[in-house]
């Protein structure tokens, strides 16, 4: 499945999603992980509202996007484009979500995460291990 984050140098968790310039891609399975590059947030130079459309559809092919913070109005932005918004609240190394996420699908997801996988179309074995 693939994965954004919210960060400013691609160790950390460490961006608000509205503020994010660019959020860091990675491809996330059971047996590897792949950093597949930077989606650029699609800066809008209009209206708040046109900001939030346009993260939102530039991750639009992710199954979850993780962020410092995001508000109510950007997180449903995100839920009606099939892309589940994560809140981590406080800076987070990306590798220990990764490896967290890791862990999870080893044994039996919670629904939310079965739900963000049904979205997603990951091919598990095909991806090497690689770093920003």
């Amino acid at each position: 499945m693939k994965v954004a984050f919210a960060s400013s140098d691609g160790m950390k968790i460490d961006l608000h999603f509205g503020t994010a310039s660019a959020f860091h891609l990675w491809e996330i399975g059971v047996e590897t992980a792949c950093y597949l590059g930077v989606i650029e947030a699609g800066n809008v130079d209009d209206e708040r509202e046109d900001k939030i459309v346009a993260r939102a559809d530039a991750l639009q092919d992710c199954a979850i996007v993780y962020s410092l913070q995001i508000g109510g109005p950007a997180a449903a932005k995100l839920v009606a484009r099939h892309v589940h918004p994560m809140k981590t609240g406080k800076e987070l190394p990306i590798r220990q979500v990764i490896a967290d996420l890791r862990r999870v699908l080893i044994g039996r997801p919670p629904p939310w995460l079965r739900k963000a996988l049904g979205h997603a179309a990951p091919q598990l074995n095909e991806v090497q291990e690689a770093e920003p």
